[in-house]
């Protein structure tokens, strides 16, 4: 066998928090960590208050969880001097404000530690992953920080097959990305991937179900899902979570084809079933270049999820590459999915701003007064009246050489059915229409362009456009009516590319609200 031992410095942590801490503030990685990330804090793309890895570059998220009151952050991390996946880790008492921590999963016998889930015992947390080459690997950690980790037998628990991703011929699953929980007093996981049985013998997405009594020794079961009429063929189920949610249960996941997805639905337990009712998207775009990619979600103890997204690049950086979202929180009113931004994020404000009852004149771009900023929340409620497009801008130099456009398109999309129309919404009513479009975001010439990232928006009657718009240096997140959210990154090439404006298409509309600051960071 390959040896795959990592050239990474490595540590054995003591066993207490208050000696975990001590050991921290002398550990030589951890220093080394500090020192990159103070190195690359004056580069002017690089968020102030989303969570970026501290040296080199990052993938998935992995393994979000909470535990001993602090919610932890796993994702794939490439260090310098052995640039394969590792897990990397963060800490975070609030959802907001995170900390380095050392590297928490190195590989060997995998050669790289790719995508996986914890699950929180009342002992320990266990992770489940795909290490490439040998199958899926189960690892354990009980500590107050989570810094130290053993693999359960040393080994791959479910053995890959012949290839990276595909089984054997002769078995009916495929090894990749796991989740786990439990029912009962058996472990459960799901491996991602795809089955031949979609129209014409194409792939569709797939996710196999196994049973454990010990962590070690997995029993393949079936197929998991049934009635999943929302996904398309060539979608596979990589990256997957399997939590409840409300009263119902849900799937989220992302597909290599069309990006990071949802079914809801109930779980038989008895048939370990899960029968989908609803699906949906996060990606309202291609995830690359600068969309929104892999989940990781954990239940957040009160009935919801917390969902994080790394987000790909649009533009060569360096020592760095791509990010995390902003944690979500995901819950549920029947079938409709809830989105909103998670944790105390008012704690980063100042500078604040509110204007209420502005009148936006007919096809006249409004630039807004006291009101800029690379870093920034904005809170803003609408009335489009009859206005059919309603623009707000934000990232805007002064002569509108570089703005990102974020646009309201007033019963512009699909025409309701019983189908795609929330419960309690008129039911012969035509959806709405929110996008984010790059086109001017940037006139640097290395930036890769990208379509408007478009998503349908249901509205009730008489219920005005509210949204929530984080702007921090190259990416931006819009959350409307906690029922959507679009999120993409940008590169503006100019330092006064800061300003913010409206426009009202079409007709006249009314601002009911805006109120505004200016975000600090969440290293300082």
């Amino acid at each position: 066998m390959a040896d795959h031992r990592s050239q990474v410095p490595s540590y054995e942590f003591p066993g207490t928090l208050a000696e975990q801490e001590a050991a921290l503030a002398a550990n030589p990685l951890l220093q080394r960590m500090n020192e990159a990330r103070v190195a690359a804090a004056e580069d002017r793309h690089r968020p102030a208050y989303h969570y970026v890895n501290p040296e080199s570059t990052l993938n998935d998220p992995n393994g979000i969880c909470f535990w001993q009151g602090r919610w932890h952050l796993f994702y794939q991390g490439y260090p310098p001097e052995d640039p394969r996946q590792h897990w990397g880790h963060a800490v975070s008492d609030d959802l907001v404000h995170w900390r380095d921590l050392p590297y928490a999963i190195y590989p060997d016998p995998e050669r790289c530690c790719f995508s996986g889930t914890t699950f929180v015992e009342d002992d320990r947390v266990i992770a489940m992953y795909h290490g490439t080459e040998v199958g899926n690997m189960v690892a354990v950690s009980s500590d107050p920080l989570l810094l130290n980790w053993s693999k359960v037998a040393g080994r791959a628990v479910i053995p890959i097959g012949k290839s990276r991703r595909s089984a054997d011929p002769d078995l009916p699953y495929t090894v990749f990305d796991p989740c786990i929980w439990k029912k009962g007093e058996a472990y459960y996981a799901l491996s991602a991937g795809t089955k031949a049985e979609g129209p014409a013998g194409k792939p569709v997405r797939a996710n196999y179900l196994f049973r454990s009594p010990d962590l070690e020794h997995w029993e393949y079961l079936h197929p998991f899902v049934e009635d999943d009429q929302f996904t398309q063929v060539g979608d596979d189920g990589a990256c997957p979570y399997f939590w409840p949610i409300g009263d119902r249960h849900i799937l989220v996941f992302f597909s290599h084809m069309s990006g990071g997805q949802y079914l809801l639905g109930d779980y038989d337990p008895a048939r370990d079933k899960f029968v989908v009712t609803q699906g949906g998207k996060f990606n309202h775009g291609a995830s690359t270049p600068s969309g929104l990619h892999a989940p990781s979600a954990t239940p957040d103890g009160s009935g919801g999820l917390i969902v994080m997204f790394n987000m790909n690049p649009g533009k060569p950086t360096v020592g760095w590459n791509q990010i995390m979202t902003l944690p979500w929180r995901l819950t549920v009113e029947g079938d409709v999915l809830r989105m909103e931004p998670a944790g105390d994020l008012s704690s980063l404000r100042h500078d604040g701003t509110h204007v209420t009852d502005l009148e936006l004149p007919a096809n006249e771009e409004l630039v807004l007064p006291g009101v800029s900023g690379d870093a920034l929340e904005l809170e803003l409620e609408l009335d489009a009246q009859d206005a059919p497009v309603v623009e707000l801008n934000v990232l805007r130099s002064p002569r509108a050489e570089e703005y990102t456009r974020i646009s309201f398109y007033k019963e512009r999309g699909f025409r309701a059915t019983s189908w795609n129309q929330p419960a309690g919404y008129p039911a012969q009513s035509v959806q709405s229409v929110l996008s984010i479009d790059t086109a001017h975001a940037s006139t640097a010439a290395d930036v890769r362009p990208r379509p408007p990232e478009t998503a349908q928006l249901a509205l009730g009657e008489g219920e005005p456009l509210q949204l929530r718009v984080f702007v921090d240096r190259s990416v931006i997140e819009v959350f409307a009516n906690g029922r959507q959210c679009l999120a993409v990154r940008v590169y503006p090439e100019r330092e006064d590319s800061v300003g913010v404006s409206l426009r009202s298409q079409g007709g006249p509309s009314v601002v009911r609200s805006l109120r505004s600051w200016r975000m600090g960071s969440i290293w300082v």
